[in-house]
């Protein structure tokens, strides 16, 4: 998945830098925030973002040395400074250390677009597209094995509307064929599959980012937050609001140790 993790203590500035993002050509990025550069850390060792935006003065770390860190991890990851200070010596530094970007804020629609048209790996928009048009996710290449084609096309599309017709139809079976072989195979019926899929992924955004649960119900395919919250609560054991309180608990006990 296409995302951006924005590391800045100012709260109402992420809010903008997001806003700018959804209005925007990238809207289809996925963006995650972290206030702390522990935080932030902790969620690049958790997952490779497309590119990372930071902001030079955060709590316990230099934006410059938590950028250093983060091309530790990833050498060729875009990283974006975005910060108050109009220093050409700063800027300089930045470029030294292999950064992408140097923007003052607060920053225009324009300088963000330009700035990720430069920074951002080609192709991206590609791949995301591809994934929004399922149709276009199957070859006659991948039909040896329908079942296992059928298991991909899900993890690459559960945020889709998806249905059991619709899947076997790409892979040229039977809707009761395809069910009954789908079930040998996995051990789950399809919409069981699909389902756990998608809350599987939805875990994931509820302990990255600070998205609203109808959002991040809508991400991962969900017809209704209603819906999502039993289905999420049946399979977890905990409501998507228990499972996220859960986890920040843990994490800030863990920081507090």
């Amino acid at each position: 998945m296409a995302e951006i993790l924005i590391v800045d203590n100012d709260i109402e500035a992420r809010k903008e830098l997001c806003e700018l993002i959804r209005e925007s050509k990238y809207s289809y990025l996925t963006t995650y925030e972290a206030s702390t550069a522990q935080r932030g850390l902790l969620l690049l060792k958790q997952n490779q973002p497309s590119a990372l935006i930071i902001d030079l003065s955060l709590p316990e770390m230099n934006g410059m040395n938590f950028g250093r860190a983060a091309l530790e991890l990833y050498p060729d990851l875009p990283i974006i400074i975005v910060t108050q200070l109009k220093m050409f010596d700063l800027a300089q530094e930045a470029i030294n250390s292999g950064f992408s970007s140097y923007l003052l804020k607060p920053l225009t629609k324009n300088e963000l677009i330009q700035t990720f048209d430069r920074v951002l790996p080609k192709g991206i928009s590609k791949e995301v597209t591809q994934s929004m048009n399922p149709v276009n996710r199957l070859d006659s290449n991948d039909l040896k094995n329908p079942i296992e084609s059928a298991i991909q096309f899900i993890q690459s599309n559960y945020g889709e509307p998806l249905s059991l017709k619709g899947i076997s139809d790409q892979v040229y079976l039977s809707p009761s064929y395809f069910s009954k072989l789908f079930k040998e195979e996995t051990g789950m019926t399809f919409v069981e599959y699909l389902s756990f899929v998608r809350v599987q992924k939805a875990k994931g955004m509820l302990r990255l980012s600070a998205l609203p649960i109808d959002i991040i119900a809508h991400n991962t395919g969900f017809s209704n937050q209603s819906y999502f919250s039993t289905t999420f609560k049946k399979i977890v054991g905990k409501t998507p609001s228990e499972y996220r309180d859960q986890f920040h608990w843990e994490y800030h006990k863990e920081v507090k140790v």
